[in-house]
């Protein structure tokens, strides 16, 4: 988000001007009796649907449907593209690159490639294994620094590339095409789907199912933000939920990098919402959460219907919430007495993290240790000894959430 989240804390980082990587672990299967999924949000809405009279099916679907935006990527992408890994069973890893646009300095803007107004601070690589055994969620923080290659924009025009340029400098130049392009090229990872969520619509996502749960370690009032949250375990909903997760200077230590980390916790907060028996119980939640949902997404050819979402959604039935995890590419920043100060680099790391996601290899402990996931979010196990404590109140100052 630019100064302040997805589908959501939207929010981005830097590192050496290209860089990527990743690391090695065991399975983590969650129990069988937890096991959540985005398809039992879309199986749910199925069977509401079907109660209702067969034409409100065919005129509610038809209606999802049109809500979609819909990306011309095919051609935009090129040809010169990473190989797509070739899966030794039956399914094959998916990845999907999602983008926040935020466009409160560019009211009308449109969600295409033409957008020049447009901001996106936020991007997310959703990595899904082929065994649909774990799923990871990887930020890349918007303060970057990158070389970015050419790209084309949906009217044709070639942007130039540049050198050691803001990572969501593409996004304002050529749209999520160039973003995804700039990733392709940088990580050598493959990208199957394109997702933009439109930060105004995630407002309504998050009223849609009656707010997401938050841990604030202390009071925070900030008016010109419109936050005004007292300390311990909320509930927020509304503006105040998307000034939140947008929110960058008055929350945490201010960096980018803290912001994401409570992106990914509201992220994982509301999709453990979204598939709790609060909303697949409720009918009016789980259609009003549709609605907002589609409204606010614009996607690639490939996911131009509920349907194929669906599909997508139904893929993630082998994974419990506890497999979802969310982390930030490894990162650093540059020197405050050096040029690119307040700029984020990519730690050599972050070459073997790509790497372990374009082979779909499990992550290791390197790189998740500090991941937040959808089972297990902050706040829920509480340190216990004093050097744990020390440490997670320290993390907590830094991110905005409770230890």
């Amino acid at each position: 988000m630019s100064d302040p989240v997805v589908p959501a804390e939207g929010a981005g980082g830097d590192a050496a001007s290209s860089g990527g990587g990743p690391g090695e672990g065991p399975k983590r299967k969650g129990k069988a009796a937890k096991k959540h999924t985005v398809g039992k949000v879309l199986l749910a809405a199925v069977l509401t649907l079907s109660i209702v009279t067969g034409l409100g099916v065919v005129f509610f679907y038809r209606h999802l449907n049109g809500n979609l935006n819909v990306i011309a990527t095919s051609e935009l992408l090129g040809d010169d593209r990473p190989d797509k890994v070739k899966p030794e069973g039956p399914q094959e890893p998916l990845n999907v690159l999602v983008m926040g646009s935020d466009t409160r300095d560019c009211d009308g803007c449109a969600l295409d490639n033409e957008t020049g107004g447009n901001a996106s601070d936020t991007t997310i690589l959703m990595h899904l294994s082929a065994d649909r055994e774990r799923a990871y969620g990887i930020s890349i923080p918007r303060d970057s620094l990158v070389d970015r290659p050419a790209c084309e924009t949906e009217s044709g025009e070639d942007t130039a590339p540049e050198s050691d340029a803001m990572w969501n400098a593409a996004f304002s130049v050529g749209g999520p095409t160039c973003t995804a392009t700039q990733f392709e090229a940088l990580t050598g990872v493959y990208v199957d789907h394109l997702v933009v969520v439109n930060f105004a619509g995630f407002e309504d996502m998050v009223d849609a199912v009656g707010g997401v749960p938050v841990c604030i370690p202390e009071d925070i009032v900030d008016p010109d933000h419109g936050i005004n949250i007292p300390a311990g375990n909320r509930e927020i909903s509304g503006r105040e939920a998307l000034n939140y997760v947008r929110a960058r200077y008055t929350l945490g230590d201010g960096s980018d990098i803290s912001r994401i980390k409570r992106q990914q916790a509201f992220i994982a907060a509301m999709a453990a919402k979204v598939i709790s028996a609060d909303t697949l119980a409720r009918v009016d939640r789980l259609l009003k959460f549709l609605n907002a949902a589609t409204k606010s997404l614009s996607v690639d050819e490939g996911l131009d219907s509920l349907v194929k979402i669906a599909k997508v959604g139904v893929t993630f039935n082998g994974i419990g919430l506890d497999n979802i995890q969310f982390l930030t590419v490894p990162n650093g920043y540059y020197p405050s007495d050096s040029e690119n100060a307040g700029r984020v680099f990519w730690e050599d790391s972050a070459t073997k993290l790509w790497k372990q996601i374009e082979a779909d290899e499990p992550l290791s402990k390197k790189f998740t240790g500090d991941a937040i996931s959808a089972g297990k979010l902050p706040g829920a196990k509480k340190p216990k000894t004093p050097e744990q404590i020390a440490r997670a109140q320290e993390r907590a100052a830094q991110d905005g959430l409770c230890a």
